[in-house]
């Protein structure tokens, strides 16, 4: 219960933050994406602020032998670059560009009735399940590149 409502109240903290940074507005995402335009550089202080407040969360968490609402940290075995990953990134990254939306603010825009988010999430979930239910599709994970050391 302790994880469940944990889970709720950063939930709630990281959408309501979504929504004051208007990262649920798909016209500012793209004015930042603008480069050769009319470039709005606010959304990289936005990106900013989280990577801080997420690094000192991370320095913090790794001072503790087990996390607050759970029994232990669970954190990914695998840290390689792979062209899986890259794939993956490259098609989020072109996903973003085309529409102004990722998955966070399509959620919280979804959660305020916006037409544009309904069609995203469709997509996005549409997209999961053709990964999970097709299985010849997916790439194989070779071309492994070492881990980044940090």
């Amino acid at each position: 219960m302790r994880a469940t409502l944990s889970a709720f109240a950063a939930g709630l903290v990281f959408g309501l933050g979504l929504i004051v940074a208007r990262m649920v507005d798909p016209a500012k995402v793209l004015g930042f994406l603008d480069l050769a335009g009319a470039w709005d550089p606010s959304l990289a202080f936005v990106m900013g602020g989280a990577v801080a407040v997420a690094a000192v969360g991370f320095r913090l968490a790794a001072r503790r032998s087990n996390p607050l609402a759970a029994s232990q940290f669970q954190l990914p075995a695998g840290r390689g670059i792979d062209s899986r990953l890259m794939v993956g990134s490259a098609l989020f990254g072109v996903g973003w560009g085309l529409v102004g939306i990722c998955p966070g603010p399509g959620i919280v825009a979804l959660a305020f009735g916006n037409g544009k988010a309904a069609v995203f999430v469709a997509a996005m979930v549409a997209g999961m399940a053709l990964w999970r239910w097709l299985p010849q599709v997916r790439m194989p994970a070779r071309a492994t590149m070492p881990p980044v050391e940090s």
